[in-house]
C-alpha cells in the first residue's frame, strides 16, 4: 500500500461497536465434534469515523481498546511497508481498510501488491459450498441419508456451486465407529454424483479420524478423485509424514489441509517440510494482514491457501479480496448467510466461481439506522 496517500491529519474520530444478526439459508447440523449449528448467525462490527466519513468492518475490539485509539492519526497504525501494525489488526484492520478503500474509491484487493480487477466487474475466485453437515443423524438407513445430503448438494448446485466440502467423521462421536464411517463413504460417493466429474470435492473430519481410519476412508474413496482431506486427525508431523508417504506410494493425489481452530504453532513448518499442502487459518483471526504476510511465505514454498471463515459472513467477502494477493489461493469458503442490515448483493456465485465486485472498500453496504439501533442494544460508542 502506498503510504503517501494517507494524510497525516486523518485521525480516528469515533468508534462504534454492535452486532448484526441473521440466518443461514438452511439449518446446519452437527459435525464430528459439535452438535447442531442451527440457522442463527451474527457478525461483530465496528463503524469507524475518520475525517467525517464512515466505514464498517468485522472486529473483536473492546471499548477499552477503542478509548486508546480515538484521536490517533491513522498513519501511525501502519508500518513503513503499508501493513497494519500487529497491535491494531484484530481490533481495527477491516473497518480501517474499508475506510481507505472508500476514500480512495478502490476495492481492497487493489490496495495491496498491485492486484487489479480481472475484468471490468472485478474478480472471479473459485469457491465451495461448505454447508454439507451431519443433517442425516436422525435417519437409520444409509440410502436415505445419502439421498438427503444429495438433495442439499443439489440445492447448492442450483445456487451456482460446483465444488463441495463434506463433513465426515460420524463415527467419532455421533454414530458407532464403523457404521458412521460407512455412512461417511456412502455420502461422499453420493455427492460426487451431484458434483459431476469436474467438481472438486473436499472432506473435513474435524479431527475425528486416526491415521489408519484415514487410510481406510481414502482407500474406499480412491475412485472419487478427492481434492483434499481436512483435519483428518489432530496435527502430528510424524502421522502426516506417514500419510503423505502412503498417498505417494498409492499414487493417490489427495491434498492434506489443516490449520483451522487450535492448530499447532509448528504447522507452517511442517507444511514447508512437505507434510501438509493447504493452510487454513481463519480470515478474521489471525486476520487479513496476517494472511497477506503468511500467503507470501506460503507462495515462496509453492504451498496452497484456503482460509477458514465458516460462521462469519463478513469473512466470506474479505476472503475474496485476499485471494488477489496470494498465488496459491484455492477457494473462498461459502456459507450461505444473510445478515440483516448488511447488503452483499454486489457479490454472486456462478458456475463454481465467487464474483468479487470492483466496488470501493470491501464492497459491502450497511443500513446505518439499523446499526445505530444495534449500538443501543448492547453495543457502545467511543468518541
Amino acid at each position: 500500500m502506498n503510504l503517501a496517500g494517507i494524510d497525516k491529519n486523518w485521525v480516528i474520530e469515533r468508534i462504534e461497536f454492535a452486532k448484526l444478526h441473521g440466518e443461514r439459508a438452511r439449518s446446519a447440523g452437527a459435525n464430528a465434534r459439535l452438535g447442531i449449528h442451527g440457522t442463527a448467525c451474527e457478525v461483530s462490527l465496528v463503524r469507524i469515523t475518520i475525517d467525517g466519513q464512515t466505514a464498517y468492518g468485522a472486529s473483536r475490539i473492546t471499548a477499552e481498546q477503542a478509548r486508546t485509539l480515538v484521536g490517533k492519526p491513522i498513519r501511525d497504525l501502519f508500518d513503513d511497508k503499508g501493513k497494519i501494525l500487529e497491535p491494531y489488526r484484530i481490533c481495527l484492520e477491516f473497518p480501517l481498510l474499508d475506510w481507505l478503500g472508500r476514500r480512495w474509491n478502490q476495492p481492497v484487493y487493489e490496495m495491496y501488491n498491485g492486484a487489479s480487477s480481472q475484468t471490468q466487474n472485478g474478480l472471479a475466485v473459485p469457491c465451495y459450498d461448505t454447508s454439507l453437515y451431519f443433517d442425516d443423524l436422525h435417519l437409520t438407513n444409509d440410502k436415505d441419508a445419502v439421498a438427503l445430503i444429495q438433495e442439499e448438494a443439489k440445492q447448492g448446485y442450483a445456487k451456482g456451486h460446483r465444488h463441495f466440502k463434506i463433513k465426515v467423521g460420524r463415527g467419532g462421536m455421533h454414530m458407532p465407529l464403523m457404521e458412521g464411517t460407512r455412512r461417511d463413504i456412502a455420502i461422499v460417493e453420493g455427492v460426487r454424483e451431484v458434483a459431476g466429474p469436474e467438481g472438486k470435492l473436499m472432506i473435513d473430519a474435524n479431527n475425528a479420524y486416526n491415521l489408519n481410519l484415514t487410510k481406510e476412508v481414502l482407500t474406499a474413496l480412491s475412485d472419487i478423485d478427492l481434492y483434499w482431506i481436512e483435519e483428518a486427525f489432530h496435527e502430528d508431523d510424524e502421522l502426516y509424514k506417514d500419510l503423505k508417504s502412503w498417498l505417494k506410494q498409492r499414487n493417490q493425489n489427495v491434498l492434506i489441509a489443516d490449520g483451522e481452530g487450535y492448530a499447532s504453532p509448528r504447522l507452517v513448518d511442517w507444511a514447508i517440510q512437505g507434510r501438509v499442502d493447504v493452510l487454513q487459518y481463519d480470515i478474521i483471526h489471525p486476520g487479513f494482514t496476517h494472511w497477506l504476510e503468511l500467503g507470501a511465505k506460503l507462495d515462496e514454498h509453492a504451498l496452497l491457501t484456503a482460509p477458514h471463515c465458516y460462521g462469519n459472513a463478513y469473512g466470506i467477502y474479505a476472503t475474496g479480496h485476499l485471494s488477489a494477493s496470494i498465488k496459491g489461493f484455492q477457494f473462498v469458503e461459502w456459507d450461505d448467510i444473510t445478515i440483516e442490515g448488511m447488503d452483499a448483493s454486489a457479490y454472486s456465485v456462478r458456475d463454481g466461481m465467487f464474483y468479487v465486485p470492483a466496488k470501493a472498500g470491501f464492497g459491502l453496504e450497511f443500513d446505518n439506522d439499523r446499526f445505530t439501533y444495534q449500538v443501543t442494544q448492547g453495543g457502545w460508542v467511543i468518541d
